[in-house]
């Protein structure tokens, strides 16, 4: 079976590890959730994180033909235009894209999201297959930590983004709006049922205790006799208990709400106003009536 060269770059910032991912024989590459790196406290964009995976392919004689996401992402903000526009590759995601828009569109009023997945080259549907270089890559559905999760499989390899973290740490979180822990558990069990020799590679690493490095390569195998949350022998049942309790005493993450407005526009940030600054909003909460009365009065 033919295998892609893989190498890992890895944000601490955000504990995110993005791909290049390329066929040997044709030197044809993909990009898998690459990183715009964000400071969220000035506001300041900037692309090291992207130019390095970008000079790692030319090093190494990769021309990237794809940007793909594994879902819209909550805890950084992705670099897949920055990438298209230097490289000319097209960016993926999965179809259900749209579902995640609806959610999101009217919560930020978001009147400029092209409509139907538009700022996206390529909406995947499940079980769909195409060419990178001599290999195929194979789109799976996984949903449950948003509705659009999907993982690519190129031969023995599956990038799997947020569904699973590494065999001693978890499973992703399933309480965004979407999100459904009993869909994440069938999502799991396909990612499992495949060759044990599979190798798992994933989105985010946090460190398992008694882990003094961090890592993002497992095996089904792996997954199956050690992993906490889904290891053989767990019911549906104890996971979505599990993962429901746990869940309830997660804060959001960081970067949720400027990496949700640019992440379901493929990377894209809104436009300019009129005096040529682009704008983030932030959605104001109030938690009882009195409060959001001197709120709006001040």
């Amino acid at each position: 079976m033919d295998q892609p060269l893989i190498r890992a770059f890895f944000d601490e910032a955000t504990n995110t590890v993005s791909y290049l991912v390329w066929d040997p024989a044709t030197k044809d590459g993909a990009v898998i959730d690459p990183v715009l790196d964000w400071d969220n406290r000035s506001g300041e964009a900037d692309t090291a994180s992207a130019d390095a995976l970008i000079a790692a392919a030319a090093e190494a004689g990769v021309a990237i033909r794809w940007v793909l996401e594994t879902h819209a992402h909550a805890d950084h903000l992705t670099a897949a235009p920055y990438i298209k526009a230097r490289t000319g590759a097209r960016i993926g995601i999965r179809e259900h894209i749209r579902d995640v828009q609806k959610i999101f569109r009217p919560v930020f009023d978001m009147q400029d999201l092209k409509p139907d997945g538009g700022d996206f080259d390529r909406l995947f549907a499940d079980g769909e297959r195409f060419a990178l270089g001599s290999l195929t890559v194979e789109v799976l559905h996984v949903p449950g930590h948003t509705p659009a999760d999907v993982a690519y499989r190129i031969g023995g390899d599956v990038f799997v983004g947020d569904t699973l973290f590494m065999h001693d740490y978890g499973t992703a979180r399933a309480d965004f709006p979407g999100g459904d822990a009993h869909q994440l558990w069938h999502s799991i069990q396909r990612l499992l049922a495949l060759p044990p020799e599979t190798r798992i590679w994933i989105c985010h690493d946090y460190e398992a205790p008694g882990r003094d490095s961090f890592a993002w390569q497992s095996t089904v195998a792996e997954q199956r006799a050690n992993n906490p949350h889904v290891k053989d022998g767990t019911t549906e049942a104890e996971f979505v208990a599990f993962r429901q309790a746990r869940d309830s005493t997660l804060a959001a993450p960081t970067l949720l709400l400027p990496s949700i407005q640019v992440n379901i526009r493929a990377g894209r940030f809104p436009e300019a106003e009129a005096n040529g600054v682009r704008y983030l909003k932030i959605p104001v909460k109030a938690k009882a009536a009195g409060p959001t009365v001197a709120i709006a009065a001040a």
